[in-house]
């Protein structure tokens, strides 16, 4: 005889507790964690030590950053971005000819204060927010349309 699939009767519940943790930052562990690695990627492209890796990361960083500043949390400016898009450009195309993945004093001064200004972003932006931001990454790193969608309004 077959049995029946077992519905929870608390989904409403369980949405609303999701929904209510949308709202909250992210847990302190986890944006410990992910802060910690931007730290550590900045001071080893700062030392001349870093890797493709290393630029990478603040690569990532700087366009959550800008996802986030455009959903209105965050002090990132368009000029501040363009500035560490110039520098860390410059990381990879020296880093791919000598290898020899670093940062310059002007640029690890934009990457320390948009690191800064990400870290402080994990530990108080509504994981919501954070959210978007990644989703928007994911799709600006698989050459998809990586805009926000208009929503409409009731």
């Amino acid at each position: 005889m077959a049995q029946p699939i077992p519905f929870s009767r608390h989904t409403g519940a369980a949405r609303a507790r999701h929904a209510k943790t949308m709202l909250l930052p992210m847990a302190r562990q986890t944006a410990d964690e992910l802060a910690l690695r931007v730290h550590l990627a900045l001071d080893a492209l700062r030392r001349g030590t870093g890797s493709m890796t290393d630029a990478q990361t603040l690569t990532q960083i700087m366009l959550l950053t800008g996802f986030l500043a455009e959903s209105g949390f965050g002090s990132a400016t368009g000029e501040q971005l363009g500035a560490a898009e110039r520098a860390v450009s410059a990381v990879f195309d020296i880093g791919r000819e000598t290898g020899e993945w670093g940062l310059d004093s002007a640029g690890f001064a934009l990457f320390a204060a948009i690191a800064t200004n990400y870290d402080k972003l994990l530990h108080s932006a509504p994981l919501w927010a954070v959210t978007d931001a990644s989703e928007r990454l994911d799709r600006f790193t698989a050459g998809m349309s990586y805009q926000t969608p208009v929503r409409k309004r009731a």
